[in-house]
């Protein structure tokens, strides 16, 4: 392999080699000011996006047909939509599965670092060549305004003391993967009056530590963020930070903000050539046992009760279920109505990794795409915190099972086709 040929590393490979993200790790163990992520969307162009969410083995059919029409793709890497090693068996999965099937293919992964250290021993032994940190701020009083929360073992941190826990990760795998020959490449998006002028204590910071360079990102506001009001740097804007930031670190000036499902050359449209293999794939390939899906699904009006119909589900509130008590782990938003059996297909997607579904109604129709994917529909009703032990201890569920017809405000029922009540 010659790591000459990463186009995301090297300017000059961009118009001659393409690269792919496999998109199999939809969890995240943090939450971003400015990012929301979407499973379903074939329209936006920036990470944390992708057309679908694959498992380890669909990833691999995927990556065969794939290479078959874009033989010139010299990169496979995982880069979300949520982080690789917030996914870390997914992850790491299909990192060994690509390096069996291509030998002399480049593997690179992007993550925020947060659970990194502990799998850099293999990724080393897998010639995992590059790897991608985003670093928004060494300071915790900075990386407090850029974070929502952070969750780490089990635990949700919120303001200083998630930052902290953040930075010290991030630091640790750091020193670690700076000893190693891996090519290490630093994210930092740039937020107007958030870390802009912490850009010099970054640059000071990596340095220090050792990487090879740095890719000053301007911050793209989403909607339905904390900072979807904040206003996009514009170019010039961008030049100078990228030239104060090239006094301490080499800087990457071609990034597009490729999407986790990114496939082609860069600036190249996803749909170019990957779009419609991926949905394919996802949608036919056989969905993982459930004896590997760790997570319960629950759809709720406010958090507290599961109380709502599927048909109406604008998020997925998504609960670990493990040999301690059941804990909250994110959300996840569903697909917008409409589209018949293609949006239960793409639900089953989002929740792959998820062994049940507890809703307060259901369609026909939803309930034997989710049950054919490997993911049980049940209809309950009851606080959250009650059920939840219930289905952890397989006892006493039966009283939380659903005792009358569930009807919408419309009065008319639901159809059970994908476009929620009529």
């Amino acid at each position: 392999m010659d790591i000459r040929n990463h186009p995301c590393f090297n300017g000059e490979a961009k118009s001659k080699y393409g690269r792919v993200h496999l998109p199999v790790a939809p969890k995240c163990n943090i939450q971003c000011n400015f990012c929301n992520k979407k499973y379903d969307c074939v329209s936006e162009s920036r990470p944390g996006v992708t057309s679908a969410v694959l498992s380890p083995e669909q990833s691999i059919a995927y990556l065969e047909e794939l290479m078959e029409k874009a033989p010139n793709i010299s990169v496979v890497g995982v880069a979300g939509p949520g982080d690789p090693f917030a996914n870390g068996d997914n992850t790491m999965e299909t990192l060994r599965m690509v390096r069996k099937k291509y030998p002399n293919m480049l593997l690179c992964v992007a993550t925020n670092g947060l659970e990194l250290e502990p799998y850099i021993d293999e990724l080393v032994a897998l010639d995992v060549s590059h790897i991608t940190i985003t670093i928004n701020a060494v300071k915790p009083e900075v990386a407090a305004g850029m974070y929502s929360w952070v969750r780490f073992k089990k635990h949700r941190y919120l303001g200083i003391d998630g930052a902290k826990i953040l930075l010290e990760q991030q630091h640790k795998a750091l020193s670690k993967l700076v000893k190693t020959d891996t090519i290490i490449k630093i994210n930092t998006v740039v937020v107007p009056g958030k870390n802009d002028h912490h850009l010099k204590d970054i640059g000071n910071y990596l340095l220090e530590m050792g990487v090879d360079m740095q890719n000053c990102m301007a911050f793209h506001p989403v909607e339905n963020t904390p900072f979807e009001e904040i206003d996009e740097p514009d170019p010039l804007f961008m030049a100078q930070i990228r030239l104060q930031a090239s006094g301490y670190i080499e800087q990457m000036t071609h990034c597009s903000r490729c999407r986790a499902d990114a496939a082609g050359k860069i600036g190249e449209s996803c749909s170019a050539i990957g779009a419609d293999v991926l949905l394919e794939k996802y949608s036919k390939m056989p969905k993982r046992p459930k004896e590997h899906r760790p997570y319960v699904a629950v759809v709720s009006n406010e958090g507290l009760l599961v109380n709502r119909h599927l048909g109406e589900a604008t998020e997925f509130l998504i609960y670990k279920i493990d040999e301690e008590a059941p804990y909250f782990v994110e959300k996840r938003s569903a697909p917008s109505p409409g589209g018949g059996d293609k949006r239960w297909e793409t639900v089953a997607a989002i929740l792959s990794d998820c062994r049940s579904l507890l809703v307060r109604d259901a369609g026909p129709k939803p309930t034997s795409i989710l049950d054919e994917s490997g993911i049980q529909v049940l209809r309950l009703e009851g606080l959250i915190d009650d059920i939840l032990p219930a289905i952890q201890q397989k006892s006493e569920l039966e009283k939380y099972y659903k005792t009358e017809k569930f009807s919408c405000n419309s009065g008319k029922g639901c159809t059970g086709k994908g476009m929620g009540c009529m």
